[in-house]
């Protein structure tokens, strides 16, 4: 495993990773497999616990991290991406990126020599996604449940459709027309369920997505750089709240989950994301512990 750019570059590893960090969470790894060695993380959007996270994570597994604004490198005066993947790839050992396109992502990674890490683009974000996993194992055993979206068909959306497909979860996404999941991740995900299956819904009922569920999961309505769309996606949205009521068609022990930061009286209610049923505090946690687990598992192998 060298590059992390889609859920699909761990296809064969999801499960294992989940374990190792499993195994960090619980104090059963202590090797300092980053001894010496330093990620760079380049960030074009703001962020809390991706940066955090990783910062940590490189920090409590030996090695440095380097915060690099994307407007204080070239990169954000015009410097060409394969130019800057090509000088990197001579000072640090690894790259995480936070960008705006996927596809600059993917031509970072085409031009360097090192790892790179997606840790967020507009098509996907697989570490998100990887804890997301984490978390369900925990609470719910294992794989053999029914996993609810609710909201807008975002990379968040994208990566767990993925995912799920991969570990054999029926996922059923709800959305408004004009806001579904992309059609290309979708159909990856079906040729992938055919062998694992996963059933996929795509409906724009939010009652029918969560209808029997064991897991609700929603995200925010509006993202970073889609402020100028606020008025036309609040109405947009203003039935696919997640709250007590939607809540109610779901099992009487189904988790809430949410990537945070969560905007309360929005995609969710306070009594919601604070209540009894919602593990969105794990949820966060575990994003350290799966960030670990992904370097881990980049820098040990020879």
């Amino acid at each position: 495993m060298k590059h992390v750019l889609s859920v699909c570059d761990i296809k064969d590893e999801v499960e294992e990773l989940i374990d190792i960090a499993e195994k960090f969470k619980n104090g059963k790894i202590k090797e300092k497999v980053l001894k010496d060695k330093v990620l760079a993380m380049i960030f074009e959007k703001p962020s809390t616990r991706t940066r955090v996270s990783f910062e940590v994570a490189v920090l409590q597994l030996g090695g440095n991290a380097l915060y690099l604004p994307s407007s204080e490198l070239q990169l954000g005066r015009g410097e060409l991406i394969a130019d800057t993947a090509k000088v990197m790839s001579r000072y640090v050992d690894g790259i995480m990126i936070r960008a705006n396109r996927h596809k600059d992502v993917i031509e970072l990674a085409k031009h360097s020599t090192i790892p790179v890490i997606n840790g967020l683009t507009d098509e996907e974000h697989p570490c998100q996604a990887l804890a997301d996993m984490q978390t369900i194992k925990e609470y719910k055993g294992g794989f053999n449940i029914k996993l609810a979206f609710v909201g807008d068909g975002n990379n968040v959306c994208n990566s767990l459709i993925l995912i799920s497909s991969i570990l054999g979860i029926d996922i059923s996404v709800a959305s408004p027309k004009g806001y579904e999941p992309s059609n290309k991740i979708v159909n990856k995900a079906l040729k992938i369920a055919k062998k694992t299956g996963a059933k996929i819904n795509i409906t724009s009922d939010a009652i029918e997505a969560v209808k029997g569920a064991d897991v609700v999961y929603t995200d925010v309505w509006i993202s970073m750089g889609q402020e100028n769309e606020r008025k036309t996606r609040l109405k947009a949205f203003k039935k696919y709240q997640v709250n007590k009521k939607l809540m109610s068609h779901a099992k009487e022990d189904a988790i809430f989950m949410h990537c945070l930061p969560a905007v309360r009286g929005e995609e969710t209610t306070s009594d919601v994301i604070d209540g009894p049923n919602s593990v969105v505090w794990d949820q966060a946690e575990n994003r350290l512990h799966t960030q670990k687990a992904i370097l881990y598992k980049i820098f040990k192998e020879p």
